[in-house]
C-alpha cells in the first residue's frame, strides 16, 4: 500500500500534460512528501466535459463496516464508563481517516467509483514504499528515472461528508485515492504486496479519463514491466530531489 508520494513538477506542467484547461487551485508549491489526508492535485473531467485540476484530500471513504466497527468499540468504552450516548450520532461522527489505495475492484464498495465520472489522474514524480521484505522499514523511493519525469497514478475520486479528525469535526470534502496492482521489480525487492498503477502515455491518460465503462479500462490496472521504475532514493521521509 502506497501511503507516501511526491509531486515535484509544477502544477501548470502537470495540467498541460494531462490536457487540463483550468486549475481551480494554482498556488500549490512542489510537494516532496504527500501523506494520507494531505491535499493533492488531481485531474478530472468537469461537468462541462473539459478537463480541470482540483485539490482534493487523499483518502477515499472507508467501507461502512469499518466505520461501524470503530464506532462499536467507542460505544463499548463509553458503556464501561457508564456514559450515555446516541448510537446514530456516535456512528455519524465516528472519525474516518479514509483509505488511500484501491486493489480489489470487484468489491461493491469500490465498484461505485469505477465509472467514468469518478476516474481521475493523480500527478506524481515519485512514490515511496517501506522496506518490508528486508525488515528495515526504511523508505524506498521509486520514479521513472533520476530526473523524476511526470506520470500519473490511475485515480478515482468522490464528494464525501464525514469526520476526518475529531478536532476538525464534520467536513464536506472531495476525496481521492488511486489503484494498486501486483508489485514488480524494483519495488518487489522491498515491498512485495503491491505497487501503484502508473499511467505513462497520453493514450492511457485519455482512456482512463474517457467515458468508457469500467470493463473497457480495467486492463490498465496492471504493473509497469520489470525495470521500468528505478530506485532513486532511500531512507528519506520525503523525496530529496531538487525541483526541476
Amino acid at each position: 500500500m502506497c501511503n507516501l508520494y511526491a509531486m515535484m513538477r509544477t502544477r501548470a506542467e502537470a495540467a498541460t500534460l494531462a490536457g487540463a484547461m483550468r486549475d481551480r487551485n494554482d498556488n500549490q508549491p512542489p510537494s516532496p512528501g504527500l501523506y494520507p489526508d494531505y491535499r493533492g492535485p488531481v485531474v478530472l473531467v468537469g461537468e462541462d466535459g473539459q478537463r480541470e485540476m482540483r485539490d482534493m484530500r487523499w483518502g477515499l471513504p472507508s467501507p461502512a463496516w469499518v466505520v461501524q466497527k470503530a464506532a462499536k468499540e467507542r460505544a463499548e468504552k463509553l458503556r464501561a464508563k457508564g456514559k450515555d450516548y446516541d448510537w446514530d450520532e456516535l456512528l455519524r461522527l465516528e472519525p474516518d481517516p479514509g483509505i488511500t489505495n484501491v486493489r480489489k475492484t470487484e468489491i461493491a464498495h469500490w465498484q461505485q467509483w469505477m465509472g467514468a465520472k469518478n476516474r481521475c489522474l493523480v500527478p506524481m514524480t515519485s512514490f515511496s514504499e517501506p522496506d518490508q521484505v528486508g525488515g528495515s522499514r526504511k523508505f524506498q523511493w521509486f520514479a521513472l528515472d533520476e530526473s523524476r519525469p511526470l506520470a500519473f497514478f490511475a485515480g478515482v475520486w468522490t464528494p464525501h461528508a464525514c469526520v476526518r479528525k475529531i478536532k476538525t469535526g464534520w467536513e464536506e470534502i472531495e476525496a481521492y485515492g488511486f489503484m494498486t496492482t501486483d508489485a514488480r521489480l524494483p519495488v518487489l525487492t522491498f515491498h512485495d504486496k503491491a505497487q501503484p498503477v502508473i499511467l505513462t502515455s497520453p493514450a492511457e491518460w485519455d482512456l482512463w479519463l474517457s467515458d468508457a465503462p469500467w470493463p473497457e479500462v480495467k486492463h490498465l490496472q496492471r504493473p509497469l514491466e520489470d525495470g521500468v521504475l528505478k530506485l532513486v532514493a532511500t531512507d528519506a521521509r520525503a523525496d530529496p530531489a531538487v525541483p526541476a
